[in-house]
């Protein structure tokens, strides 16, 4: 990213990585945070005006699917860091359920070069933990980390063996990479495409009981305690799960977790209209569950807010609900889905911060989440009370599949910074590259 000098003026800044919270100036130059305080001098800076506004450390999503190569009708790198710059977030973690799948250095190589020259944001791949998300053969760790992987994960598809998570598990050890788990037990989902409750028997659809999260997240947890290696749980969404990952910390197992805007917001009840729109996997849970996600956000059980970006084409999503595939777009609309939590006084505006830009750096080793001196440039300034009506036609994705079209939003990011450079202006959207 091309570097320029700007003056972020009069936000309230908010940095976990220092515990900052107050209103103060942020001087960007040549790509790094250059000063910090009251009143600085613009000196022929460019000035972003931040008045009313909060100033954060660039977002960081830990879950998207960016569908390239392979499926590029669905969304690309251009345009998933278009969706993503939109959204506040300045790095993207893309799924390596690609086609072909990532699970070669080439591929990973192929997504990394795509990025720098198409993608206002940062992309950091996911290497496939197993050949073709097969489940059976594990791939070439060292190498997909060595070409560019932050992680490894078959996210899309479920590790069935336990002796070959085990396997995934330690070897990832000297990958040094935390391994992201999609937490369904295949054998009790089978067929199901909402929550196993009474929401599926009055639509009379199949049910994905919460179970099969629960056994898979106990699995997984009990070999990453075996193994000591670093296990991450992925769009985690019932009750069940976030007790195990809570015990889990507590007996010192190197385990993390994100959940998405969606799970923290609506709740199966959302599918009674039969709209494939709110078809997501895992799918959409009860009330207990969501107010277990929320809790588990604001005590720290879970580490990360991610949105699961999973773009679908309109004719993919315009079937019967049983046929649609799952997933949701997310990026423009996480940072007003989840202002809830602020709202409601569940988290601090800092912590909300944390939980969307420094703890995910933290995740993936990665620089970011922090408005250091010196930092990486990477910054969002948002407007928390900005009211909005969400349009997805006029959005950034190429998809449209979305549960909040045309629903009246609350906060918005109104500009966004990366590497030193100013990639989105509410007024005149994305500017680079």
């Amino acid at each position: 990213m091309a570097g320029q000098r700007l003056l972020i003026r009069g936000g309230r800044v908010l940095d976990p990585s220092t515990r900052r919270d107050e209103i103060a100036d942020v001087l960007v130059e040549g790509g790094r945070i250059a000063a910090l305080g009251p009143n600085l001098p613009a000196d022929g800076a460019a000035v972003v005006d931040a008045a009313g506004c909060w100033v954060a450390p660039g977002f960081v999503d830990l879950h998207v699917h960016l569908r390239e190569p392979g499926q590029e009708y669905k969304e690309d790198i251009a345009s998933g860091g278009r969706c993503a710059v939109a959204g506040g977030f300045t790095a993207v973690v893309c799924m390596a359920n690609t086609q072909p799948v990532n699970d070669d250095p080439s591929v990973t190589e192929y997504i990394l070069d795509r990025a720098r020259q198409e993608s206002p944001a940062r992309v950091y791949p996911v290497g496939a933990a197993t050949r073709g998300l097969a489940g059976e053969v594990m791939t070439e760790m060292v190498a997909l980390v060595d070409a560019g992987c932050v992680a490894l994960s078959d996210d899309g598809k479920t590790i069935m063996d336990s002796g070959v998570m085990r396997r995934v598990l330690e070897y990832s050890q000297l990958a040094r990479v935390p391994i992201i788990t999609h937490a369904e037990d295949r054998t009790l989902v089978r067929e199901g495409v909402v929550n196993e409750g009474p929401v599926s028997t009055r639509l009379g659809l199949p049910g994905n009981p919460a179970t099969a999260e629960v056994v898979h997240v106990a699995r997984d947890i009990m070999l990453a305690e075996l193994t000591g290696a670093h296990l991450h749980v992925g769009h985690v969404s019932t009750a069940g799960a976030i007790d195990w990952i809570r015990a889990a910390r507590e007996r010192g197992v190197h385990v993390t977790a994100e959940v998405t805007p969606h799970h923290l917001a609506l709740t199966d009840e959302a599918t009674l209209g039969y709209d494939t729109n709110t078809k997501m996997a895992p799918p959409l849970r009860s009330q207990s569950d969501v107010d277990a996600c929320r809790a588990g956000l604001a005590d720290g059980t879970i580490d990360a807010i991610a949105t699961d970006h999973a773009p679908h084409a309109v004719h993919e999503k315009d079937v019967e609900f049983t046929a649609a595939p799952p997933g949701v777009i997310g990026l423009e609309t996480a940072v007003p889905v989840t202002l809830d939590l602020v709202r409601k006084q569940e988290l601090t505006p800092l912590e909300w911060v944390r939980r969307l830009s420094t703890n995910p750096a933290r995740i993936i080793h990665r620089p970011g989440g922090s408005l250091e001196v010196g930092a990486p440039a990477d910054v969002v300034v948002i407007d928390p009370e900005r009211r909005w009506i969400y349009d997805p036609a006029k959005g950034w994705s190429k998809s449209r599949n979305s549960p909040w079209a045309g629903q009246e939003m609350i906060g918005r990011p109104i500009a966004t910074v990366v590497g030193g450079a100013l990639v989105y202006d509410v007024e005149r959207g994305v500017l680079l590259p």
